[in-house]
């Protein structure tokens, strides 16, 4: 299956764009604050309540979460090309198999490539976790592949928001605190889970902008079912919830620092509700990724502060 398209990036559709600038592209930077936020989350509170670091653990985990999660980027590209996904209808960012830059075997092979290097790098982690981390490790690879592959991948039905809150949420922090203090715990879980909220956000403001074509492709996502009315209203729990969440949870330092992120979490669901649509979605997507970013930010500076929680 090929397809060819006018080959264009967002602020350069006159520009042809250098085969460097298509694979970086490809790879989706923009998602890897998603990944890479609940890693150093864990990092911190294992910081945070034990005061030591294990650099080069911390270091080969962030570096391992972004390798899964561009290999992820890449092999979603094909399959969802491959699927009749990605069409010219979409409202989305252009995808690089569809707009015709690589061949779906060419995105699939780096994505394949991609993997691999995370496993190398997951060698050494396991070295120092053990068995809980191969089977964390094993089960980020298998899920990676799953979203948009086999018979019923994950991203085509209504559980692509629960797969993003156990993967880029508590598995996520509980992984990168783990590989820290080799201790489990609840907070780290808790933690997590507070965060995968924001990441199943984005998720959700992604197929409530694709809605029409998903639904053309006979894509039934979570969206689907609840229609657009009560999936504004789900976006704007999976806001809140997080900051009520942590301001509840027994973590180290202060938790008055989390307040500030009520004000953005209130903005961005009156966007919503106020009827954005189409490519105003773009944004909006990319402001509630960065939502979960700040949620870290102001949790580190709790962590610093000393005050009651």
């Amino acid at each position: 299956m090929t397809h060819t398209s006018q080959v264009r990036l967002p602020g350069k559709a006159s520009e042809t764009p250098s085969r460097w600038t298509r694979w970086i592209a490809a790879a989706r930077p923009k998602t890897l604050p998603l990944t890479l936020s609940p890693v150093i989350a864990g990092i911190a509170l294992a910081l945070a309540e034990t005061g030591q670091l294990a650099p080069l653990a911390a270091l080969c985990t962030l570096l391992a979460a972004m390798l899964i999660q561009i290999g992820t980027n890449l092999h979603n590209d094909a399959a969802d090309f491959e699927r009749g996904t990605d069409t010219a209808a979409r409202l989305g960012p252009p995808r690089a198999t569809a707009q015709g830059w690589f061949s779906a075997r060419q995105v699939k092979t780096a994505a394949h490539l991609t993997f691999a290097l995370a496993f190398v790098l997951g060698l050494a982690l396991i070295a120092r976790g053990g068995w809980p981390i191969l089977l964390v490790g094993l089960t980020s690879l298998a899920a990676g592949y799953a979203y948009t592959s086999g018979p019923r991948p994950i991203a085509y039905g209504p559980f692509g928001e629960v797969f993003v809150l156990l993967f880029f949420g508590m598995a996520a922090v509980g992984g990168s605190y783990y590989l820290q203090t080799l201790t489990f715990g609840w907070r780290p879980l808790w933690l997590g889970f507070a965060l995968g909220l924001p990441a199943a956000a984005v998720l959700l403001v992604n197929n409530y902008r694709d809605l029409e074509t998903d639904r053309a492709a006979g894509r039934r996502t979570l969206c689907h079912y609840l229609d657009r009315p009560h999936a504004r209203v789900l976006y704007a729990l999976l806001l809140l919830a997080p900051v009520l969440v942590l301001l509840t949870a027994d973590l180290p330092g202060a938790a008055w620092p989390l307040l500030a992120a009520l004000p953005l979490a209130a903005l961005l669901s009156v966007r919503l509700f106020r009827g954005a649509r189409g490519e105003a979605l773009n944004t909006q997507l990319a402001r509630t990724a960065l939502f979960q970013s700040l949620l870290v930010v102001l949790l580190i500076v709790g962590f610093l502060l000393p005050g009651l929680r």
